[in-house]
């Protein structure tokens, strides 16, 4: 079994290595960039339809180069979310987007908590 901190630094190796929308050699050229490494809980039973709602209010983010959301093996209920933005800025501004607030309305009942959470500062990698 991975460790958390494993589990964190594999995440983000897979985003860098197939996650992203941007090409990796522009990662490598762009300092601003801003990453989240997150895991979240649903009541359980509701793990698939807090995904459904996360991956419907996610769409069409504007600086958001990946958003990746993986079913927590070891846990039924839990889920990693893995994000990579164009700058900090971009991912507090999608905050406030009409289809966020909509997911975040949804998903708020059926929320049981939150687990490890990390903010990383992606720096590109090999494909």
């Amino acid at each position: 079994m991975l460790l958390r901190r494993e589990f964190i630094g594999s995440a983000a190796m897979a985003l860098l290595a197939t996650g992203c929308r941007t090409p990796m050699e522009d990662l490598n050229d762009a300092p601003e960039l801003y990453g989240l490494i997150g895991q979240m809980s649903a009541v359980p039973g509701k793990r698939d339809e807090l995904i459904s709602y996360l991956l419907a209010g996610t769409k069409g983010m504007p600086g958001n180069l990946s958003y990746l959301i993986s079913k927590d093996i070891a846990h039924a209920d839990a889920i990693w979310i893995v994000e990579m933005w164009k700058d900090k800025a971009a991912h507090g501004a999608s905050l406030a987007l009409p289809q966020v607030q909509a997911a975040i309305a949804k998903a708020r009942p059926i929320l049981a908590g939150f687990g490890t959470r990390a903010e990383v500062i992606p720096v590109g990698g090999k494909q």
